[in-house]
């Protein structure tokens, strides 16, 4: 039996706030006597909390208190102490990343909720949670084709591309039920400014369920149009989100979870929740994201939670050098060197120039570097973080002979970091947590606040 480690999966949603308490499996997967290869195994949910709406003061501000006493109230019932967990996230997802006090709120809940739990934010790392969670990327194992992931919730909708088993973010559209609110008479209490110039209604005027019903098929379209199945208008583009990309996607299966997906094959008044979900659930299922083959998350409301309780850490390999280096970091962020710039001095010495402000380097490539190589990319290291802590990851196993080379260089009190096993994606922060046997926990996540 392998170490257990306890994780905690917090989901501040736009409409709801959930809580996933997981037991994750850390199992030795290396043959005789091999290099340990620590792997995450069997992941099991031992706690799931009620669906809460997420407490607001205001239209822009996040009930801190109130979500404090949530957390108190969730963990007693669970029968967990914070200083029991040994990872997890507080993820903010959707409208709810964009009020103003967001950032310090979920920094305060991540502090009050364990040792070592991120507070995280950003599309990316959602879309890839919720596939996780809602079960896409083991059923891209097995499909012929991609599965297209869509998680949608009160704000926006989170797009993943699976195939056989592995996961990217594949964009983020302004599209969810809490776009607009209505009271129980249909008076509109709250439209989002990212329908500017798409509706006509405002805040106090009446809306009537087919008109309603229009607005919801406006955001349809708008997916239909992200997913390649309509012609690309203004719609989309007015409705991606800042930072996303316009891109292909290949044909496939497509899946859906979140609150919206929860009302897709659900007829229910339209005033059910007082917002669009109802509506824009019907629109969904009878548009042309529905055509074709498609399938309803095993998780569908809770999949983001899950995917942050049972899927957001993973561990390093096991051949890494840590020298003088307190654990855990939280927040650092990443950039990347090339192939070919680590390589090449004068390229080398223009990423240095691009990437001033990121306190670790993520290395990709070199299968099976010789030791002149090794030594050439610790003087080429030593020189970049001119006297900073030292803090590489890479791709690859060398992290040790790495890290060995770097102690040399930089003498034997000087803090080392070196860590190898991981792939790290552009605009990326990265969290190192506590020692698992010979390997660490960590979480590379993206943080989009604002």
């Amino acid at each position: 039996m392998g170490k257990v480690l306890k994780s905690l999966g917090l989901d501040l949603g736009t409409t709801t706030t959930q809580l996933v308490i997981s037991e994750l499996t850390v199992e030795n997967r290396a043959p005789g006597f091999a290099v340990p290869r620590m792997e995450i195994g069997d992941r099991r949910i031992v706690y799931e909390s009620k669906v809460h709406f997420t407490p607001l003061i205001s239209g822009e501000l996040v009930d801190e208190a109130a979500l404090s006493e949530l957390l108190k109230a969730e963990y007693q019932n669970a029968g967990i102490r914070p200083e029991e967990l040994d990872t997890g996230a507080v993820i903010v997802t959707g409208e709810t990343s964009r009020k103003e006090n967001a950032q310090a709120v979920t920094r305060a809940l991540a502090r009050q909720a364990g040792k070592f739990v991120v507070a995280t934010a950003g599309a990316d790392l959602e879309s890839v949670l919720a596939a996780r969670g809602a079960g896409a990327v083991e059923w891209s194992r097995e499909s012929t084709a991609p599965v297209i992931h869509l998680d949608i919730g009160g704000g926006t909708a989170n797009i993943a591309l699976c195939r056989e088993g592995t996961v990217e973010p594949a964009g983020c559209m302004h599209v969810g039920g809490r776009l607009m609110k209505f009271d129980e008479t249909g008076r509109i209490t709250y439209v989002s400014a990212v329908l500017a110039g798409l509706i006509s209604h405002q805040v106090g005027d009446r809306i009537t369920e087919t008109e309603a019903m229009a607005v919801a098929r406006l955001l349809a379209r708008a997916l239909e149009e992200a997913l390649g199945l309509r012609e690309a208008t203004g719609l989309s583009r007015q409705l991606r989100t800042a930072g996303a990309v316009e891109c292909p996607l290949p044909p496939g299966v497509i899946s859906f979870s979140g609150g919206v997906a929860d009302c897709m094959e659900k007829d229910m008044p339209w005033l059910t929740y007082g917002d669009l979900g109802p509506l824009l659930g019907r629109a969904i299922r009878e548009s042309l994201l529905c055509r074709g083959p498609y399938r309803l998350g095993a998780q569908t409301i809770r999949a983001t939670v899950i995917g942050a309780g049972c899927h957001s850490a993973a561990l390093s390999g096991s051949t890494v050098c840590i020298c003088h280096t307190p654990l855990p970091l939280q927040d650092l962020p990443v950039g990347c060197i090339g192939e070919e710039e680590q390589t090449d001095p004068q390229l080398w010495q223009l990423a240095r120039q691009r990437l001033a402000g990121k306190e670790a380097l993520f290395l990709p490539g070199w299968e099976a570097p010789d030791y002149g190589q090794v030594c050439r990319l610790a003087d080429q290291l030593v020189k970049g973080f001119d006297g900073k802590p030292c803090r590489v990851v890479l791709e690859r196993d060398m992290a040790k002979a790495l890290g060995t080379a770097l102690q040399l260089r930089l003498g034997k009190d000087a803090q080392v970091l070196c860590l190898d096993g991981l792939w790290i994606g552009p605009d990326s922060y990265l969290d190192v947590g506590e020692w698992v046997g010979p390997a660490v926990t960590v979480v590379v996540k993206t943080l989009a606040f604002g």
